[in-house]
């Protein structure tokens, strides 16, 4: 077996495989079974199921004042159809379109489960919890529950119940060290047929990476410079506390 030295020091400042070392032409046993390991784990977060009785539950008793739930479910019929057809995964089932009824919000918060339920139940809770009170001053509408969900779904959503803003949550796609990621999409006037160059995201939100306090600090600075600005996407700039905005053409 050949030493891993230097680099072996350095693992642990990360969860990335670096200094792993050799055992022939190959990885030592540890490490090969450790990747095995990992990749399960990413395998089971995209196909587990999230428990929306248990998050709806989580969400009440964690937030103060909570905002109305409401749940809806996409287009989509089960797993296999989610993961081959985005498309579907983008639209609000016609059955639920009368749920959204219009409003005047300047903010909605959607939740969908996306590639992992277990980044849901984990993070948005306390995501939602740390940053929906530094939004006292705003107009926050129901908050909704969706089912099968991609990212562009929060756009038909936002338009449907007349939000100028709208924040969607949503399990990341599993990488081999985090299994359990979260995202938050911001999307300044929602509606179909939005760009994902038109959207801000704060991504990697989970215990062992930008953790939900933080991730809160982050999500409402965006939304702070998103609603002075009147944009989202590569006009608006993250630049630590400092938002930025640059005028569209």
């Amino acid at each position: 077996m050949l030493p891993d030295e230097p680099w072996r020091r350095l693992r642990r400042f990360t969860n990335a495989r670096i200094g792993m070392g050799r055992a022939g032409n190959g990885l030592p046993t540890k490490h090969l079974l450790d990747f095995r390991v990992a990749h399960a784990m990413a395998r089971d977060s995209v196909h587990s199921a999230l428990d929306f009785d248990a998050l709806e539950q989580a969400l009440t008793s964690r937030i103060a004042h909570c905002p109305q739930i409401i749940r809806i479910a996409s287009r989509v019929t089960d797993r296999a159809e989610y993961l081959q057809r985005p498309d579907l995964g983008r639209r609000v089932v016609e059955a639920d379109i009368v749920k959204l009824e219009t409003g005047e919000w300047d903010i909605v918060f959607v939740i969908a489960d996306g590639l992992s339920a277990e980044a849901v139940s984990r993070n948005a809770p306390d995501l939602l919890a740390e940053t929906l009170p530094q939004l006292s001053s705003l107009r926050v509408g129901p908050l909704v529950l969706a089912g099968q969900g991609r990212v562009g779904i929060g756009d038909e959503i936002g338009e449907r119940l007349g939000a100028r803003m709208v924040v969607m949550l949503i399990g990341e796609r599993p990488g081999l060290s985090s299994p359990a990621s979260l995202g938050a999409y911001i999307t300044w006037q929602p509606r179909l047929g939005r760009q994902n160059s038109e959207r801000n995201c704060i991504s990697n939100i989970h215990a062992d990476g930008l953790v939900p306090p933080v991730a809160a600090v982050r999500l409402v600075s965006l939304i702070r410079g998103a609603m002075k600005m009147e944009l989202t996407g590569v006009g608006l700039k993250d630049r630590g506390q400092l938002i930025e905005g640059e005028a569209p053409d």
